[in-house]
């Protein structure tokens, strides 16, 4: 309840969060029928970099200030067009001012005929958020815990959709409650595409979180190896003290596309984000190609 995410807008962690939820909502986009966008932990919905939390941290400078304005390769252009197409929209010439949160990221690639439902526990947040978005029709705010809701949002009437959980990582046990989240949704809706958000203390841990739940996907859930991916990013060596050096998504069934895209695009993003010696990326579906095979067996 005390996370203030304006503190963090537009750093390096938003920026591989929120170009990998706008490759879903751009894949989502590419049949006619209609779909639902279901957030968690929907934060305000836009942020200004030029506001006080922002001016007091500013971690947005070193992230997407780098890249607004760089000159792109092909591959990174085509991973990071539809993110940063939103973010120049809501900027004026080469001053950056304004930040998008998930909601306003996908409000803006959504069409007419979808809908979003929006999540946001603390009060606020959530008034600032329903202030936003009263005039959208397609959007419902709610003031609700975005876990205990998600089992009764799930499955949507659209029977198409996205979830997006992407929690403040405040309780010691957040990891385990995303868990929870996504396997009693996943059993009402297997075909929902789910993205969560996690931070990257160090690789080991995060390895036994995301391959526990990837054994669980594929020997209960019957979940082909290829419905889960995996995208981090560390902009400095992760044993570094200091503020967050890494972060990352877990994707279940993931746009066919995206994984070769993270590929193409990662390295230079990692390259350009990079803030000391150690950093570095990966794009992989959680489990080795040894673990698969004990699965099998």
């Amino acid at each position: 309840m005390n996370y203030r995410h304006a503190f963090h807008a537009g750093n390096f962690a938003d920026i591989l969060k929120h170009l990998v939820l706008a490759q879903c909502v751009e894949h989502l986009n590419a049949k006619p029928k209609p779909y639902r966008y279901i957030d968690t932990h929907s934060g305000i919905g836009g942020y200004d970099l030029a506001g006080d939390e922002a001016e007091r941290s500013p971690e947005w400078k070193d992230g997407i200030g780098r890249l607004i304005n760089a000159d792109l390769p092909d591959e990174v252009e085509s991973l990071l067009a539809p993110y940063l197409g939103i973010v120049r929209d809501m900027n004026e010439g080469d001053t950056l001012r304004h930040y998008p949160g998930s909601p306003e990221i996908a409000t803006r690639l959504m069409r007419e005929g979808d809908r979003l439902h929006l999540c946001e526990l603390h009060p606020q947040d959530s008034e600032t958020l329903d202030a936003r978005y009263k005039r959208d029709k397609r959007v419902k705010v709610e003031q609700r815990d975005g876990y205990k809701a998600l089992k009764s949002l799930v499955p949507p009437p659209e029977k198409r959709g996205l979830v997006l959980i992407d929690p403040p990582f405040e309780d010691k046990d957040e990891l385990a409650h995303m868990a929870e989240a996504v396997m009693a949704a996943l059993d009402k809706w297997p075909a929902g595409t789910f993205v969560f958000w996690r931070s990257l203390k160090n690789l080991w841990a995060a390895d036994r979180f995301d391959n526990g739940l990837a054994e669980w996907l594929i020997s209960e859930k019957q979940l082909a190896p290829e419905k889960i991916l995996r995208a981090d990013l560390w902009i400095r060596d992760l044993a570094s003290e200091g503020k967050l050096a890494g972060a990352g998504v877990v994707v279940i069934n993931p746009p066919w596309t995206l994984e070769e895209k993270l590929v193409e695009g990662l390295p230079w993003i990692a390259d350009t984000l990079a803030q000391g010696d150690g950093y570095g990326w990966r794009v992989d579906g959680a489990l080795t190609d040894e673990d698969l095979e004990d699965l099998a067996d």
